[in-house]
């Protein structure tokens, strides 16, 4: 299984071809745009559901389904927010779409809130992608500039696009904290109900997208959605943008169908893990919110939403994170309870103790000054706090220690029995 060619829709993600309107218009974005619009709000939303599109962002929920829970009547206005605050550790292929191929996320942007009746979009741009957010912001001024998107544009849709930058947040990923940041509040996650597709921006119906799940649109339209559907596999359909990091001989973002092996997706494009197969200790599949695979499940498993929930909590940004067997598992968990444990909003008492908790359990862990007893008491506090905070953060905290857990309790174990040993023999 590999993606043909001819059916890529990120055609300059690492920035070999032009990045200007003119070289985009070249490689088929903006074409047809207007044609689009004239056959209605409801056949592109019918189209972007038959075409199998889920949400690229981390959660997998059907992107036409969403779009369709927008009210059609409403005396409020309606916005499209677009989630560009990439900040899950991992994750870089976002960045890479406002980089280098920014007019497909501009179009994209338009024909989406013109499926969903909205005359402004957002795009919330992460606090330290300072480039690639000014890499975008020349594309939003080419398509101001050439009428394709503003007041009166030759699409028939009128239309504003605003760039916002963060401040750096990593809980502002979320979407009703990005809300919040959007309308200059703290950034910390609403109560829901009521959901933001009825009580959104200032009250109003509003949609929060991935930039992958938006930059696809106009090729969808384009080729029709029995095209995208025709890629991948039943029900995780389409392309999909994976970013493969650690120890590979080649670290790279790259576009490849839906459902691809993984063994497969590293050796063709990252020349395979370091030091070979038989060197690989564990692989993070969807961004360091989810749990950690094993080198055995590694052998069969496909790079889509539903095998990748089987044996972690699901396919995430599709960010994979490859460690060999030089990895100390434990610090590097450790570490990502760290970064938990800093970007907590501090707004739910367990993520806000239950992060702190965990994270210096597992510092002592690190060190083998723990007991065996610990380990267990580990877990309870993971459970504390999965399912019992507002977002998904304390969730996204919980399953990476989990996966060590579950998965590497022996190193664990060991790790104490030589620190106990080495104490007595001190002794």
């Amino acid at each position: 299984m590999a993606l043909h060619d001819r059916d890529r829709i990120f055609r300059n993600i690492y920035g070999h071809h032009d990045v200007s309107l003119a070289g985009a218009q070249k490689r088929g974005v903006w074409d047809g745009t207007k044609a689009f619009i004239d056959r209605g709000h409801d056949w592109i939303i019918n189209e972007v559901k038959a075409s199998g599109l889920r949400g690229r962002g981390g959660a997998g929920f059907p992107t036409g389904l969403k779009w369709s829970f927008m009210p059609k009547a409403d005396a409020r206005p309606s916005y499209l927010v677009i989630n560009a605050d990439e900040s899950e550790p991992g994750s870089c292929k976002d960045r890479e779409i406002m980089r280098h191929d920014a007019h497909v996320l501009v179009e994209g942007a338009l024909l989406a809130s013109f499926a969903m009746r909205a005359h402004v979009c957002y795009v919330y741009v992460r606090g330290e992608f300072v480039r690639e957010r000014e890499a975008l912001q020349r594309a939003v001024d080419e398509a101001y500039a050439a009428k394709l998107i503003g007041k009166n544009n030759l699409n028939g849709w009128d239309f504003d696009l605003y760039v916002h930058h963060g401040a750096g947040a990593y809980i502002c990923g979320e979407e009703t904290a990005m809300l919040e940041s959007l309308e200059g509040k703290k950034g910390q996650p609403r109560m829901k109900p009521p959901f933001p597709a009825n009580v959104g921006l200032y009250g109003a119906p509003t949609t929060v997208n991935n930039v992958e799940s938006i930059a696809v649109t106009g090729e969808i339209l384009r080729r029709g959605a029995v095209w995208f559907a025709g890629i991948g596999k039943p029900n995780n359909t389409g392309t999909k943008l994976f970013q493969i990091s650690g120890h590979v001989e080649r670290p790279c973002v790259v576009e490849e169908e839906m459902g691809i092996p993984l063994k497969d997706l590293l050796e063709r494009h990252c020349g395979g893990v370091r030091g070979g197969w038989n060197n690989l200790l564990a692989v993070i599949p969807g961004g360091s919110s989810m749990p950690l695979v094993t080198e055995a499940d590694c052998q069969s498993l496909t790079m889509d939403f539903d095998a990748c929930a089987k044996v972690s909590k699901g396919l995430g940004t599709a960010a994979i994170i490859v460690m060999d067997k030089s990895t100390d598992i434990i610090a590097a968990i450790r570490r990502l309870a760290y970064f938990y444990k800093h970007e907590s909003c501090g707004q739910c008492t367990p993520c806000r103790e239950g992060t702190g908790w965990m994270w210096r359990i597992l510092e002592r862990m690190e060190r083998g000054q723990s007991s065996h007893a610990e380990i267990d008491m580990l877990w309870d506090v993971t459970k504390q706090i999965e399912g019992h905070t507002i977002c998904a953060l304390g969730e996204a905290a919980a399953w990476p220690v989990q996966g060590l857990i579950k998965n590497f309790r022996p190193v664990i174990e060991a790790r104490i029995d030589q620190f106990t040993a080495t104490r007595h023999a001190a002794e």
